[in-house]
């Protein structure tokens, strides 16, 4: 068998995973996902390539070490284990310091250890997934990419919080997220339209359960919505987005809340869920927006908030050249993507209809100062590039 990488992007209650031939540029081969980690009801399905029709079978690990079983033994019975060269990871938090994909080596893997605190949500589980691809595939190298690291170099204004400046050496700072996700559009930007493009003043928005934007110049970030964590900036499936602190000192007076209340308001009961009371789904919303007055205020406020940070980011930017949408309510809901640049006319954004309604590649009139595009986002092919850049196995261009 040809060698292979395998890639690993682990959410919360998910394990998405891409098995990519490495002979000369990534090319996927199959892919898949562990649904329901740890929980009843856990499947794993997948495609290969070729195939129109995906396989599930069910899953019968308690955690995520014995979740990642049922994808051993799937590569096992597919490809062999002999001919994956090297595993990639996607680590949602790479700290202050790491701004380049590492490959993995004990000092790695107890840096991210010292890093958890900054992210106990995903880091400790995103550790324990390496190591337990480390016993499954001993001797097999493996790699981190971190979704920060394309925010790493951030100007200072942008990159300081407000709260005093003893915080900074604890690591308190805007990080961003969503940065594999944004190397990828770049990367897309460059390919669909030129490399002057990539250059320009562009918003690269990221919306889907978890969402944000990115304000890129000369193609680097010089602002994003996220900060310290992935709760800020817009508002998300289930996470509040920017919400005045003093709320969260009223709930913990008030209700005697702990620390792990309010991560779960922020985190878990927020956003479109909180505002519906019904879903965090912005499909389900959608659906149910005529019927239910709770569904059309939280499509409203999803869509407003979008539009306040186009205008801010354009602002940071000095103007605005292109915009993006990616992810899973930016590249399949036409009708969210109307809404948000309804009244953004002032900036140069124009969409064509009928373009917009059918998802095509470039969704603006091509007479409107502002280019406004769709890119399906692929985080993981970003990660076996990567992989195969630091082990030397493929060209990774």
């Amino acid at each position: 068998m040809p060698p292979s990488v395998l890639t690993i992007n682990a959410g919360s209650s998910s394990i998405k995973f891409a098995l990519f031939d490495a002979v000369s540029s990534p090319t996927l081969q199959l892919n898949g996902e562990i649904e329901r980690v740890g929980q009843p009801g856990s499947t794993i399905k997948w495609k290969a390539r070729d195939d129109s029709n995906s396989q599930r079978r069910p899953v019968e690990g308690t955690n995520r070490e014995g979740s990642l079983a049922p994808l051993m033994q799937l590569l096992k019975q597919q490809i062999g284990f002999d001919s994956i060269h090297g595993v990639g990871h996607r680590i949602v938090h790479g700290g202050p310091d790491y701004a380049e994909p590492q490959a993995v080596t004990p000092q790695v893997i107890s840096e991210l250890r010292r890093l958890s605190p900054l992210d106990p949500k995903h880091l400790p589980a995103e550790i324990e997934l390496i190591e337990s691809c480390m016993r499954s595939l001993p001797g097999v190298p493996q790699v981190v990419c971190f979704d920060t690291a394309f925010h790493h170099d951030l100007p200072r204004r942008a990159r300081l919080l407000p709260v005093p400046l003893r915080y900074e050496t604890q690591g308190i700072r805007r990080y961003g997220f969503h940065g594999l996700s944004y190397s990828f559009l770049l990367g897309e930007v460059a390919r669909l339209a030129g490399g002057d493009a990539a250059r320009r003043r562009i918003i690269l928005a990221h919306l889907g359960s978890g969402a944000s934007m990115a304000a890129v110049h000369e193609g680097r970030s010089i602002d994003t919505t996220m900060a310290f964590t992935p709760a800020a900036g817009l508002v998300m499936g289930t996470r509040c987005g920017d919400i005045d602190p003093g709320f969260l000192v009223y709930v913990m007076r008030s209700q005697g809340a702990n620390a792990q209340t309010i991560d779960d308001l922020v985190n878990s009961q927020s956003g479109l869920l909180g505002l519906s009371e019904t879903s965090g789904d912005m499909r389900d919303l959608m659906d149910r927006e005529k019927s239910d007055p709770r569904a059309h205020d939280a499509i409203e406020v999803f869509c407003y908030q979008a539009k306040k940070w186009i205008g801010g980011l354009s602002a940071a930017l000095g103007g605005l050249d292109l915009l993006v949408f990616s992810g899973g309510i930016g590249e399949n809901s036409p009708q969210v993507r109307t809404r948000i640049c309804q009244g953004l006319e002032f900036l140069g954004i124009r969409l064509d209809d009928a373009r917009n309604e059918h998802g095509a590649d470039l969704i603006s009139l091509d007479a409107a100062p502002v280019a406004v595009r769709v890119i399906r986002t692929d985080e993981e092919l970003v990660i076996a590039r990567a992989v195969c850049a630091i082990l030397k196995l493929a060209d990774a261009s």
